[in-house]
């Protein structure tokens, strides 16, 4: 069997003088060729010594009777370490006990002795062979744990752990698929990090991040970009997602409820934080690792995602703070919320439905449906929307939604088409 490219490294532990020039002769071929080069020890204790000397060794070959430290006693030593040397270990054919006992308690393989060569050469082959095998299994599991620590930066722990097992759906290159793509933006975060102290706005910002990330994981979304205070997360990639749309607008409502709990917590601390604008938007998009592999670079390009950056910051002229395309609510199952009307975003031409997604109980609330009748009436262009939301801001000030229809009323616009190429 062959060593292969790579020369193997073989310390020879034995107190015979006369065993180093034969095996010296008997591998002079292989090792002028460099396939294999010999260290030589005359008992255990030259042995250990020469090992802590010699990191890359690959095989030790031992006789059992020897001075100051037998073959056996090396064995135990060579056992204790971490990662273990194959050993193979010789004695006379009529020591066979002394062999038993090495082979119970570690050894690869035995060679009995007067020692036939040709026998020595296949032994050392097998264990080579068996060495290396061994190494890549643990190099591999090596590369899978870093790229799962790696991973999970960007993943949920669960698609981590199968990307890390099989990452070919990384390989450098992208590819279309359909996705949901969400963008987070705490308002004002920029003034708030010229007044706050740098380590009370490190508190604050990874408490953020590692609540947002946390949510979006429950959610199995993919982290695609985190800038700042922002986040982009996909669903629907890298692995297969049908019902992407509902985990977006489940994650979106979720994201929002911790976003605005955590604005009590530092409010109460003397800290503004802002709150936290989240745009929603699906369909096709180009993604993948466009970083290759020194720069991991999971992301995704297109107008689907565009349109959800868009729909984010869309949220601070409207007075909303999630913004989701229609696209999205009709491929949701059971989607809750409202219609805030047909936004012309920046860039674009078409005017394009947005709704707000609701919790259960604001759902059910009954205001929900005073505001959908009004709705109604500001897209048949009936004089009656205006009172009709004027009612609804009286009863409910921070209804940020109806006062923005109220206003575009009193100001004099109609129906249900928002400019907002200008916002």
């Amino acid at each position: 069997m062959s060593l292969g490219a790579a020369i193997a490294k073989i310390l020879v532990v034995d107190d015979e003088p006369d065993l180093e020039a034969l095996i010296l002769q008997k591998f002079r071929r292989r090792i002028r060729e460099g396939a294999v080069t010999f260290l030589f020890a005359r008992d255990g204790v030259d042995a250990l010594a020469l090992l802590a000397e010699h990191r890359d060794v690959d095989l030790v070959v031992s006789d059992i009777n020897m001075p100051r430290m037998d073959g056996l006693s090396l064995l135990a030593k060579l056992q204790e370490a971490d990662e273990k040397l194959s050993t193979v270990i010789v004695s006379a054919y009529g020591d066979m006990a002394n062999i038993r006992v090495a082979m119970n308690r570690g050894a690869f393989d035995f060679l009995t002795k007067p020692i036939d060569f040709t026998d020595f050469e296949t032994t050392v082959d097998r264990t080579i062979f068996h060495v290396r095998a061994m190494r890549e299994v643990r190099r591999r599991q090596v590369e899978a744990e870093r790229a799962h620590a790696t991973l999970s930066r960007y993943f949920s722990p669960n698609l981590a752990e199968r990307l890390a097992a099989d990452a070919s759906s990384l390989a450098p290159g992208g590819h279309r698929r359909d996705v949901a793509s969400l963008f987070t933006d705490v308002a004002g975060f920029t003034s708030l990090v010229e007044s706050l102290d740098p380590a009370l706005l490190a508190e604050l910002l990874n408490g953020y991040l590692a609540l947002m990330t946390g949510i979006v994981f429950a959610h199995e979304g993919t982290v695609g970009k985190i800038v700042g205070d922002a986040i982009h997360v996909l669903f629907g990639a890298p692995g297969d997602q049908p019902d992407h749309a509902s985990r977006a607008v489940a994650c979106a409502l979720a994201l929002d409820e911790a976003a605005e709990a955590q604005r009590v917590r530092w409010r109460e601390r003397g800290v503004d934080l802002g709150a936290t604008r989240i745009g929603v938007h699906a369909g096709p998009a180009i993604v993948g690792n466009f970083g290759g592999d020194r720069f991991f670079d999971y992301t995704a390009y297109g107008d689907t995602i565009n349109t959800a950056a868009r729909l984010e910051a869309a949220n601070k002229a409207l007075g909303t703070r999630i913004c989701i395309s229609a696209a999205v609510a009709e491929r949701a199952e059971g989607f809750r919320g409202r219609p805030i009307g047909d936004l012309v975003l920046r860039g674009k031409a078409e005017a394009l439905r947005a709704f707000e997604p609701l919790s259960p109980a604001v759902y059910a609330d009954p205001g929900t449906t005073r505001y959908g009748e009004a709705f109604d009436k500001l897209a048949a262009g009936d004089p009656a929307a205006m009172p009709a939301f004027a009612s609804l801001v009286g009863l409910r000030a921070d209804d940020h939604l109806a006062s923005f229809h109220l206003r575009r009323l009193l100001n004099g616009e109609s129906g249900t088409r928002i400019d907002l190429r200008a916002a």
